[in-house]
């Protein structure tokens, strides 16, 4: 066992630990952060090395197949986003490669894979990207302990994000901001804002002798045990560096809309052409440095009279991401309501056949179920579109708890990511950050104003393509010769509503105000029990409006 001397330096951006290095070898660990563009852990794992060993590991965490989900794919993801992800290791393994270099791909728990490698290749210094969800905050400290003790030094640079938001916190106090305005009044401007990034690697030191290991390449998803995806099932968006350079330029190139871009304004319905970049899912797996996009949208901005600011910029967008990390990093049960300080303790219901018809595109309401069937399709949709189906499972009709959309959402999106998945739901389900719960998203309005005509409803629920647009967000108010001309009877075809919106908004808008109530009389310290009184108290109110107002419709029938 070597015998090192340990220090831990911490600087704005990055990890430092210095140890006495046991070999001249570097490993690059490859899990966000899959570019070669603004990549600082790459490019201090080149320095001074004579081999460089780029590895990415196949975590059974993430990737082990799991047949009871209730869509194909692992534990933690659907087929659609391990198919996104195998295509950014592709790209990034073809990106090293013109670099002399490639991809090792090894499988096992990495905090085993990654001391074999130190052992066997002579590794001095590995270095990975600092990633503040808490898994990898756990794996990282065991993978840390270890290199301590096997003399590796380690480097693990702040790049995912604009800032550290260990360095927000401490800058409030030692607790996040809360609020989107104090965070940017304690952010202030990176520090590497107004410095050149490195965004091009001309080369790389050789890959060593890889011994006994069983490195393969990016494996298919039939490789690692999944059926194929059918091409009509397959995202349109292709994961990599590449396509998310292309992607970028092609969203820079027309500087009007970048300094003119405005949230939350755009059109949910538009499927065919995005009224966003569609750079979300590059983002949250590291192809795009975010870093590289604020310098792009910085530089236009400059260049340009006029444009918007934060929240509602392109540049606010971005902010709102560092926003969303530095809130997760500092708050702990972020990604749950029980023992989560910022979240309101909502008695809500547990229901899984309201789940599973809103989760498989079955509400009745066209709106929400045409887009949970382009989250199925494409892994995908509009911020609008994200927002309308969350407030309809928890707050706005079905009054479902947010923690179950949230793990649908997790399973489907692309673009899932720990902080920004979880800080959405807790926003729009007015469990935290947003709290005016008598606002919500009409399921039959809302997108009648972006798309009068139906068409994203037509093409996402073909069942409905011949239903006049009269009806078409409303088809059980269809007569019933209107429903047989479009060859579709509400009921038999496309299924009733499965909640009056009228009545179920009532009834979410006086649950969410009692629970408030119930928060603010014991400063949100409230148990179990205190929740599942409320609830039975809830339930037995709303057993007595139904049958009251069964027995109106009885007397109207009679």
């Amino acid at each position: 066992m070597h015998s090192t001397r340990l220090t831990l330096v911490n600087t704005p951006h990055c990890n430092f630990i210095s140890t006495m290095a046991s070999g001249s070898n570097s490993l690059m660990w490859f899990r966000k952060g899959l570019r070669l563009h603004d990549n600082p852990a790459l490019e201090y794992a080149a320095k001074g090395s004579k081999f460089l060993y780029p590895v990415f590991v196949i975590d059974p965490h993430y990737m082990e197949l799991d047949p009871t989900a209730f869509s194909p794919g692992s534990s933690k993801a659907g087929l659609s986003r391990i198919q996104f992800l195998l295509e950014c290791l592709v790209d990034l393994d073809l990106s090293l490669s013109k670099l002399g270099s490639r991809l090792l791909v090894l499988k096992g728990d990495p905090g085993e894979v990654l001391t074999r490698c130190w052992k066997e290749w002579s590794i001095g210094k590995l270095c990975f990207e600092y990633d503040t969800e808490p898994y990898y905050q756990a794996l990282d400290v065991k993978v840390k302990n270890h290199a301590s003790v096997a003399g590796v030094e380690i480097f693990s640079p702040v790049s995912h994000t604009l800032y550290n938001p260990a360095d927000i916190i401490n800058k409030n106090g030692g607790s996040p901001p809360l609020t989107y305005q104090s965070f940017l009044k304690l952010a202030g401007q990176p520090s590497w804002a107004s410095t050149p990034l490195s965004t091009t690697i001309s080369s790389l030191p050789p890959i060593g002798n890889t011994g006994n290991f069983a490195v393969s390449g990016v494996p298919t998803v039939k490789e690692l045990g999944y059926e194929d995806l059918n091409e009509d099932e397959r995202t349109p968006f292709k994961g990599g560096e590449s396509e998310a350079l292309k992607r970028l330029r092609e969203s820079i190139a027309n500087k009007e809309w970048v300094a003119n871009f405005e949230k939350p304004k755009g059109d949910p319905s538009a499927f065919m052409k995005p009224a966003t970049t569609v750079l979300s899912p590059y983002l949250k797996f590291g192809c795009l440095s975010s870093r590289y996009f604020y310098q792009c949208i910085q530089d236009i901005q400059k260049s340009v009279k006029k444009h918007t600011s934060p929240p509602v910029s392109l540049l606010g967008q971005l902010l709102w991401r560092d926003f969303f990390y530095t809130v997760s990093f500092g708050t702990p049960n972020f990604d749950q309501m029980k023992g989560n300080r910022i979240c309101k303790q909502i008695p809500w219901k547990n229901d899984d056949e309201l789940l599973a018809a809103w989760r498989d595109s079955r509400t009745g309401f066209p709106w929400i179920d045409a887009i949970m069937a382009q989250l199925r399709k494409c892994g995908w949709m509009h911020h609008l579109a994200r927002h309308s189906v969350a407030c309809f499972l928890t707050r706005g009709d079905l009054f479902v708890h947010w923690e179950k959309g949230r793990d649908v959402f997790d399973r489907l999106l692309i673009d899932s990511d720990w902080a920004i998945n979880n800080g959405n739901w807790l926003w729009l389900s007015c469990s935290s950050f947003f709290y005016q719960y008598h606002r919500i998203y009409s399921p039959t309005s809302f997108g009648k104003k972006y798309d009068p005509a139906g068409n994203y409803i037509r093409h996402f629920l073909p069942v409905l393509k011949d239903m006049p647009k009269e009806y078409i967000y409303e088809p059980w108010t269809a007569p019933l010769s209107v429903q047989r001309k479009a060859r579709c009877i509400i009921g038999l075809d496309y299924p009733n509503p499965v909640v009056s919106h009228d009545s179920a908004s009532k009834e979410c808008r006086m649950r969410l105000g009692e629970a408030y109530e119930l928060n603010k009389k014991l400063n949100g310290r409230v148990s179990e029990e205190d929740l599942n009184k409320l609830r039975r108290k809830n339930d037995n109110e709303s057993a007595i409006v139904d049958s009251i107002s069964r027995k109106k419709k009885q007397k109207l029938i009679c």
